[in-house]
């Protein structure tokens, strides 16, 4: 609970402040009269469960901007939290009676198979209750085509991305400075003159530091610090020929938010058409309830994208399809590996679904492994699936539709069939 202290010339005029700011279900915690110097005011002090800074979702883990009855940065009603726990009980209860009911038959084997790898790899109820009614309506659809609209992709480069300034974000350990390295490194390949600045947010972390100040001065990239907004424009100023401008932020702490982040840098409208791009960088090894948690803390507005890394730690990758849902944004890079060469691509569809079916890293080189199950039910059926685990390369890759959707991880751009948990499951 929080507490916030009120005054006015009399107890009326406090009460219409509080129920104009809070509504009516604050709680008044105390209220008395204050005399000083012949002048008299009236004080009250009452509590609020929450105030959601802006940008930052509610505990429910919808992402956005507006509070749940107070508009932009408005408070978050008592009672949201376990309005939400149950929320969640019921959904899950909901999905356990829905799922016997799918009609399989109404999929063709090939169809059938594939969503039964998808389920087994983790990819959520929700998400593969959208897949089996897109799919049992056009027995022709493919999954990748299916799955091409949930997952959108945008592959990192100078002209997908144009932004000047690139946010990496996310939380610690995931692998932000490593990433965010790799990333400027491919920028430098592609246009070997073009200027980059890596700038270090997070000051307190040495390990962080020592290895942007080594690689920058290995690469020729500009090693510059700035935890303040003031010291952020000064950079800016000092670097007017500067391509790209890519920032590495400390991780969020539990009770912080990436907008409070990004204002302590001057950044409060990062990627909202203001050139500059929010990456949220993220492990496909945490579960459905912390990979919800961490999508509300790090909510933002505008162009982003997600950068997957650590890939060869997992052992699914359901969580790719489930996180893509929840928030919408479209995937850039895929991260993989310890060193620094060949450790990183710009994603595209091939990568993912080869990541997603045949658990092939990028650059990999396919193996004759003995089929794994999903593999044998195709061939019991007689099907010949889109996607084989022998050596063959994944069929109908490339599809990509118009429209990505990068306007940072909104409610709004959340299909309702699709908001659901994200996150792989053990």
């Amino acid at each position: 609970m929080q507490i916030k202290t009120y005054t006015g010339r009399n107890a009326t005029a406090v009460l219409a402040k509080i129920k104009a700011e809070l509504g009516p279900d604050a709680v008044i915690l105390s209220s008395r009269e204050c005399r000083e110097g012949g002048r008299t005011w009236h004080e009250m002090s009452v509590g609020i469960e929450h105030a959601a800074a802006p940008g930052v979702a509610s505990a429910s883990g919808a992402i956005g901007t507006t509070g749940a009855s107070g508009g932009p940065g408005g408070p978050v009603p008592p009672g949201w939290e376990e309005w939400h726990r149950e929320w969640s009980q019921m959904k899950e209860h909901l999905f356990a009676l829905m799922k016997p009911a799918l009609r399989m038959e109404d999929l063709t084997p090939r169809q059938r198979v594939a969503l039964e790898y998808l389920t087994r790899e983790g990819v959520d109820d929700g998400v593969a209750m959208t897949l089996h009614r897109r799919l049992a309506a056009d027995s022709g659809a493919s999954v990748l085509e299916a799955l091409a609209d949930i997952v959108p992709v945008r592959g990192w480069g100078l002209a997908a991305w144009p932004q000047r300034a690139h946010v990496f974000a996310g939380p610690f350990g995931a692998g932000k400075t490593t990433a965010m390295l790799r990333m400027a490194l491919t920028l430098r390949r592609e246009k070997p003159d073009l200027k980059i600045v890596l700038v270090n947010a997070d000051c307190g972390r040495g390990h962080g530091r020592l290895l942007l100040k080594h690689y920058a001065e290995l690469s020729s990239l500009v090693y510059r610090e700035a935890s303040t907004a003031a010291e952020f424009a000064a950079i800016l100023r000092e670097c007017p020929d500067a391509g790209r401008i890519l920032v590495d932020l400390p991780g969020v702490a539990r009770d912080g938010s990436l907008a409070r982040q990004l204002a302590i840098l001057g950044l409060s409208g990062a990627g909202a058409g203001n050139g500059v791009a929010v990456h949220l960088v993220l492990p496909p090894h945490h579960g459905p309830a912390q990979m919800t948690a961490l999508l509300a803390r790090y909510a933002f507005e505008g162009t982003g994208s997600l950068v997957w890394t650590k890939l060869d730690e997992a052992c699914t990758f359901g969580a790719l399809v489930n996180v893509a849902a929840a928030c919408g944004l479209p995937v850039s890079a895929l991260s993989y590996g310890p060193g620094m060469r060949n450790s990183l691509v710009a994603a595209s569809d091939a990568a993912l679904w080869r990541l997603l079916f045949k658990r092939q890293l990028p650059g990999e080189a396919p193996t004759q492994a003995e089929p794994r199950p999903a593999a044998r039910v195709a061939a019991q059926t007689g099907a010949q699936t889109g996607v084989q685990t022998g050596g063959q390369a994944v069929g109908q890759t490339g599809i990509r539709p118009g429209g990505l959707r990068s306007e940072g991880i909104r409610p709004d751009g959340i299909s309702a069939d699709i908001r659901s948990s994200v996150g792989a499951r053990p």
